[in-house]
């Protein structure tokens, strides 16, 4: 973090050469971002499964639903919803991206 301030400053003193070190410093800074975005999805994912494994009453079959395609994942949905309004639960969907 402390080399990014560094950098940044370095390349606002230097005009033509500093837009390109903030570009470059910009898209550094995204691959970490996302990078730990990913690894936190990843640790996330491994603890709700642990969860649904743990629970007896859970589908086992959804454990690993996220390796799925978005056809597949949206055919569990349906599945879900289906369920939960036989149960007299509201389930609401997610917004899709």
């Amino acid at each position: 973090m402390l080399l990014t301030a560094a950098l940044i400053c370095v390349a606002v003193a230097s005009a033509p050469l500093g837009t390109y070190i903030v570009s470059i410093s910009a898209l550094g800074l995204t691959g970490v971002v996302l990078i730990q975005n990913a690894r936190d999805t990843a640790a996330m994912q491994a603890k709700l499964n642990e969860i649904i494994v743990a629970l007896e009453a859970a589908r086992n079959e959804v454990v690993g639903l996220e390796h799925k395609s978005p056809e597949r994942i949206n055919e569990e949905l349906e599945n879900i919803e289906t369920h939960a309004a036989a149960a007299g639960v509201s389930a609401s969907r997610p917004a899709s991206r």
